[in-house]
C-alpha cells in the first residue's frame, strides 16, 4: 500500500485549465465537510478545517466545492481554513441549486439567481474573481441559453476567469460552447457509471477538463477493482483512482472526504502505477 506520508499530489502530473491555470492532477471534493445531508455545519468544524489545511499540504492544489454544499458551509469553512490563499490555489465552486432540507437539490439556472449565487460566493471565498464558476445542473425551466449566458456577463464583469458545466449531455457543451469557451465538465463517472464515457473522451480531444463526480462509487462489487487492489496491497478506492488517471489525461479526480486519514488515502493513489492490462480490465469490467 502506498505510504500516506510518502503521498503527494504532485504524483499525478499536472493539468491545464483553460490554458492559463495549472493545477496536480488529483483534486479535493469538498462536499463532505459538512454535516449528513450535505445540510449544515460539521459536527467537528476544527477537524473539517484541519482537512483542508491538509489537502494543501498534500499538494492538493484544486479544491472543489458550491454555494449549495451546507448551504455555503463549504465555501465558508475554506475561507477560514485557507484564506489568504496559496498562490497556486484553484477553488473551483458552482451555482444552480437551492436547498430546502438535507438532501434535497432543487434547480434554479433564472440568470438572475446565478448572478447573485456568483456573488454570495465571492463574499464568502474572499475572492475577487473565482478562478472556476460551473453551472451547477440545467434547469429544465429555463433555457440553458440564459443560465450560461448569465455566466458570461459575470465573466466579462471579471467575476469569473473560466466557466465549467455540469451534470450536462454533448448536447448542452455544444450550445454553452456557442456563448463562450468552456473548460471543463463535471459529471458523475466512475467504475459502474459510464454514461458520460463519450464526454470524457471528447474533453480529452478538445483539452477540457474532466470532473467526475461519485469518482469511487461502486468500486466494492467491481471484481477486477478488488484483485488488482490485492495486488497492489493497495485499497479498493485507491486503484479506481489510479484507473481514473491512467483512464484519460483530461480526468482530473476530486475525491471527497470529511477526514484527514481517509484524504491521505486519496492522495496516496497518486503512487499506484497500473498497467495497461490492469487498466484494460477495470474499464471493461472483465477480472484479469
Amino acid at each position: 500500500m502506498p505510504a500516506r506520508d510518502a503521498a503527494h499530489a504532485g504524483m499525478a502530473g499536472t493539468i491545464d485549465i483553460g490554458g492559463d491555470l495549472t493545477v496536480n492532477r488529483l483534486g479535493y471534493g469538498a462536499m463532505r465537510i459538512t454535516s449528513p445531508g450535505i445540510w449544515g455545519p460539521p459536527a467537528d468544524r476544527e477537524a473539517a478545517k484541519a482537512t483542508l489545511r491538509r489537502a494543501v499540504e498534500l499538494g492538493v492544489n484544486l479544491i472543489d466545492t458550491a454555494d449549495s454544499y451546507g448551504p455555503f458551509v463549504s465555501e465558508e469553512l475554506i475561507h477560514e481554513a485557507l484564506h489568504p490563499y496559496p498562490e497556486d490555489l484553484v477553488i473551483a465552486t458552482k451555482g444552480g441549486l437551492v436547498r430546502t432540507g438535507p438532501g434535497e437539490w432543487p434547480v434554479d439556472g433564472r440568470p438572475e439567481h446565478l448572478i447573485e449565487a456568483c456573488e454570495g460566493s465571492l463574499r464568502r471565498l474572499g475572492l475577487e474573481r473565482i478562478p472556476l464558476y460551473q453551472l451547477h445542473r440545467p434547469d429544465p425551466d429555463v433555457p440553458y441559453e440564459d443560465s450560461v449566458g448569465a455566466l458570461v456577463t459575470l465573466k466579462e464583469q471579471g467575476k469569473i476567469r473560466h466557466i465549467g458545466v455540469s451534470n450536462i449531455t454533448e448536447d448542452h457543451l455544444r450550445r454553452a460552447q456557442r456563448l463562450t469557451p468552456i473548460v471543463s465538465v463535471q459529471n458523475r463517472y466512475n467504475v459502474t457509471d459510464r454514461h458520460a464515457e463519450s464526454l470524457v473522451d471528447l474533453c480529452e480531444q478538445e483539452r477540457m477538463v474532466f470532473l467526475p463526480w461519485a469518482p469511487i462509487q461502486g468500486m466494492d462489487s467491481d471484481e477486477a477493482v478488488q484483485e488488482i487492489a490485492r495486488r497492489h496491497q493497495a485499497k479498493p478506492r485507491q486503484v479506481v483512482l489510479a484507473w481514473l488517471l491512467a483512464r484519460s489525461p483530461a480526468i482530473l479526480p476530486i475525491p471527497g472526504t470529511g477526514t484527514a486519514a481517509h484524504l491521505e488515502d486519496n492522495v496516496a493513489a497518486a503512487a499506484i502505477e497500473l498497467t495497461p492490462a490492469e487498466v484494460a480490465a477495470v474499464t471493461t469490467g472483465t477480472p484479469l
